[in-house]
């Protein structure tokens, strides 16, 4: 039985113990911080790119994209509030004694060896030294109490009290604030999960279509989510990330977004955003419109609606596909984004078009002609995905304008396999019309055998007459080279022709051999290109001219890489805006605001006012006369209690022993 009480004290002993409070304090201090520098909840895809495979895995383990719902993180605010608890019933009792104890019954020994302590004769009588007592006691904010023995008398003043309630405001602060924190904590969603009442949907698929398991009811006590709403549309849901998924919560109201404005600086960035909205509620009379902004929310029913973010709703796009392979017709096309359509090019193979995202500024630092870094506007453009048959997807970046890099116009494509890739871009050199056409009817010319046996033969004629040679098998052999190293430039790049030499030649004429063949055609591609300007009606060739051809090279050398039978350019747009809303409800939010409030009352009760005490003890003498000793103590600030006790020490004095 002993030993049970006995561990049954140890137990409280450790859960109210100050060494506990201060751990666990530091781990949610930590825990605030991991959860403050690494942003929460975003998709897990996100995090793995950042991290890499390993570290990824691991802080998935440990809960830190997700720390204030992480079961860690929840059982410490637990046994922080069980401890603060702990302590405050514990000490409470004492505390409310300590506060009524004026200790009036102090002896004579115990107040003579305090540090702050002196003794002097007084000529004046018990009484008379009581009352002067009480008066500088009362001028100095001092309650007392008196206590007479058979020999002495005691006053005993304290003043400061109000430093114990700061103890206990501080401690309960703490409480209010870790249940608030429960409060507004998934703690339910949790249980629910554990229990196998909610899965977490997993799928990139509309609201409408996530199944009930996956969704939240509108009677679900706090949550924290956002939804992405594009003008003149409704929502009743949010969405709340969870782990690498999401659930569906209702709303008890629908959210229109009647209009979004966003203004921009002159570099493009966003300077500022807003959204007229429309809270519809059968509970409403009429339905409540207001404005909201960054930093200027809307609350309804409990609910704050905070202007997030923003991004595209659904923009409107005309695209023209312009076939790599001169056997496929170019075809315009209009589409939404998000939308999905599919696609079959000339070999009959089937892609599904995947538009993504429509960007109508992108933000690049670049060095201009002075050698500095400036802010510069590539304008509009547009991700999607190419996914093929087999489910295999690559992802593009097409810019609407062209950019000038180094002085030249490039119609930019970049690409990558997945998330977790560098972007690689095509460089396309744009014609003086800012278009694409002039490259892919030279690249189309390049396919075209008859073209360039025509252009091969005439370069081969020239040539071969300004050498006074006249021979039919060389002409031919000339020709023939120059068709099928052109044929395999265009299907596979310089690799191909590298590939090439290395099957049909021996290491020790591989060099020899590929300069031979890189002269060949080089000869063929100038010959085929200024056969397709003068088919233009352009015979005099300049710098420019000739640039652009070396452009083009380098991007016909890199089409083996880049995946897709088109290039698809956005001609056209009519950009749709949706506005970002994170919509919150927290009910432990005052809560949390209240426990603050008695924290930081408890607090500067605790370190700026400290409890004093007083005593003035009195002894008549034989020759009448009165012994007095002045005592005083504090629970801190003693440098400046000292200077105090000094002053009021020598004002008792002076009063108590001069007659006057």
């Amino acid at each position: 039985m002993k030993a049970s009480r006995k561990s049954r004290y140890s137990t409280i002993d450790f859960l109210g113990s100050m060494s506990l409070a201060i751990t666990l304090l530091v781990a949610l201090a930590i825990a605030s911080i991991i959860g403050t520098v690494l942003q929460q909840n975003q998709p897990y895809t996100d995090y793995e790119i950042k991290f890499g495979k390993f570290w990824f895995e691991m802080f998935r383990q440990l809960g830190l994209y997700d720390v204030y719902s992480a079961p860690w993180f929840l059982l410490i605010l637990a046994f922080l509030v069980i401890s603060t608890t702990t302590c405050v019933v514990r000490n409470t009792p004492s505390m409310l004694r300590d506060l009524t104890r004026y200790r009036e019954r102090a002896k004579e020994k115990s107040l003579r060896v305090m540090s702050h302590s002196v003794s002097f004769i007084s000529p004046y009588s018990v009484d008379d030294i009581q009352q002067r007592s009480q008066r500088a006691l009362k001028t100095e904010r001092f309650r007392f109490r008196q206590h007479s023995g058979e020999q002495h008398t005691v006053l005993a003043g304290m003043k400061g009290h109000a430093n114990k309630w700061g103890y206990w405001l501080t401690h309960i602060g703490i409480i209010i604030i870790c249940l608030g924190g429960l409060l507004d904590s998934r703690l339910p969603m949790m249980l629910a999960e554990w229990r196998g009442a909610v899965i977490p949907e997993t799928r990139n698929i509309p609201a409408s279509q996530v199944p009930e398991i996956s969704t939240l009811s509108t009677g679900n006590f706090s949550y924290r989510g956002s939804v992405d709403v594009p003008e003149g549309s409704r929502a009743n849901v949010i969405f709340l990330p969870v782990r690498d998924g999401y659930v569906v919560q209702k709303l008890p109201f629908q959210i229109e977004v009647k209009d979004f404005r966003v203004e921009h600086y002159s570099t493009g960035q966003p300077k500022s955003f807003e959204s007229d909205l429309v809270i519809h509620d059968a509970d409403l009379a009429e339905p409540l419109q207001q404005t909201i902004a960054v930093n200027h929310p809307l609350t309804y029913k409990g609910n704050t609606i905070y202007q997030a973010n923003f991004g595209d709703g659904g923009s409107e796009i005309q695209m023209k596909l312009r076939p790599f392979i001169s056997r496929y017709a170019t075809q315009d096309m209009t589409g939404k984004i998000f939308e999905e359509y599919d696609l079959t090019d000339s070999n009959d193979r089937r892609f599904r078009l995947e538009l993504d995202n429509f960007r109508l500024f992108n933000i690049n630092q670049v060095t201009n002609e002075q050698g500095e870094d400036e802010q510069q506007n590539n304008g509009p453009s547009f991700i999607f995905r190419l996914r093929n048959a087999a489910g295999e997807a690559i992802e593009y970046t097409n810019y609407m304008a062209p950019v000038q890099l180094n002085g030249r116009s490039y119609l930019l494509s970049g690409v990558r396999l997945s998330p977790s890739e560098p972007q690689r871009f095509l460089h396309i050199p744009a014609d003086e019309k800012g278009s694409a056409e002039l490259f892919m009817q030279f690249l189309h010319n390049l396919q075209d055998e008859a073209f360039v046996r025509q252009a091969a033969t005439d370069t081969t004629q020239a040539s071969m007459q300004n050498a006074q040679m006249a021979n039919d098998g060389v002409q031919r052999q000339v020709i023939a080279s120059m068709i099928r190293l052109t044929q395999l430039f265009v299907s596979d790049g310089f690799d191909g022709i590298t590939e090439d030499i290395a099957a049909r030649f021996p290491e020790d004429q591989r060099q020899q051999v590929s300069e031979a063949f890189l002269n060949v055609l080089q000869a063929s591609l100038r010959s085929a290109y200024s056969a397709t300007l003068a088919a233009l009606g352009k015979t005099e060739l300049d710098d420019a001219d000739w640039a652009f051809f070396d452009d083009s090279l380098s991007a016909i050398a890199n089409l083996p890489f880049y995946g897709s039978p088109w290039y698809i350019q956005m001609t056209s747009f009519k950009h749709i805006e949706a506005s970002g809303l994170q919509i919150t409800r927290s009910p432990g939010k005052n809560v949390v605001y209240l426990g603050s409030t008695l924290l930081m009352i408890g607090v500067f009760l605790l370190f700026y006012i400290a409890q004093r005490r007083i005593w003035v003890y009195m002894k008549p003498l034989d020759d009448g006369q009165t012994e007095v000793i002045l005592a005083g103590s504090t629970n801190r600030q003693q440098k400046e209690f000292s200077s105090y006790f000094q002053r009021i020490s020598h004002a008792f004095e002076h009063a108590l022993t001069k007659r006057g």
